[in-house]
């Protein structure tokens, strides 16, 4: 993300990281310890995760963030921030867009239930 887009800002998913994962990246890094595998959902830590996804994004900064594989903890930040742009209306519409983006998003159940804390459920209708 840093060498090939020019991220300027990394929002950093991983509960269990300690730095950057190029820990010689000029980026700002900025960590949000989600898990993967949570027991129940994190509503609090995925909003705070979006925030500064879409702050960074909304101040015309490259914004990147990442987990440990890309799918679920990525995926459901990837559909908060759709949702929170505007770009997409319902949480299933938004799940819907970052798969055509990258198919491998799985929001996990957990996952789900903190975004529909946050926006409500899933079809928006």
């Amino acid at each position: 993300m840093v060498n090939n887009e020019n991220v300027e800002v990394i929002v950093d998913l991983r509960g269990e990281a300690t730095e950057c994962a190029d820990p010689n990246a000029k980026v700002e890094w900025i960590k949000v310890p989600l898990g993967d595998n949570a027991e129940g959902p994190q509503d609090e830590l995925f909003q705070k995760a979006i925030g500064h996804v879409v702050e960074a994004y909304k101040s015309g900064k490259k914004v990147g963030f990442h987990c440990g594989g890309g799918g679920g903890r990525a995926g459901a930040v990837a559909a908060g921030t759709l949702i929170t742009l505007g770009i997409a209306k319902s949480l299933d519409e938004a799940e819907a867009l970052a798969k055509s983006i990258r198919p491998k998003v799985n929001i996990k159940p957990p996952q789900r239930e903190a975004l529909e804390k946050i926006y409500g459920s899933g079809s928006g209708t």
